[in-house]
């Protein structure tokens, strides 16, 4: 799905009411210090990423494998994981990394199921 997909789907989330976007959402990278494809995915979007539509509304938060705050996520074993999460909820997760174009894709997936799209169409209209 494209942003401009996701455009036209607050379109139609605006068409159908307000949307209730009162809670915080997060991204959460997975990864590890020795992860080539970590590394890779900084290169390629993490710049871009905090500065991103996407980012604003899911802020990113790096977090090691195994570290203790991650015990509620269950079958976290590969890095990076690219968990979105809605609180404590998990609202969906990106495993491995492939590819900046790929990654947008499947994060544009997983934002299909929170209030970004109407979001988003709010923040071009003020």
């Amino acid at each position: 799905m494209t942003r401009r997909a996701i455009l036209g789907l607050g379109l139609v989330a605006l068409a159908a009411g307000p949307a209730a976007a009162t809670s915080t959402h997060e991204l959460v990278m997975v990864e590890a210090p020795d992860c080539h494809y970590c590394r890779r995915w900084h290169a390629e979007v993490g710049q871009a990423y905090p500065n991103s539509p996407e980012g604003k509304f899911a802020p990113l938060r790096r977090v090691n494998i195994g570290a203790p705050e991650l015990s509620h996520l269950t079958s976290l074993r590969y890095t990076p994981t690219f968990v979105l999460l809605q609180g404590r909820q998990e609202i969906g997760r990106i495993v491995g990394y492939p590819g900046a174009s790929f990654f947008w894709e499947l994060l544009a997936g997983l934002l299909g199921k929170t209030p970004f799209a109407s979001q988003l169409v709010e923040d071009i209209r003020t």
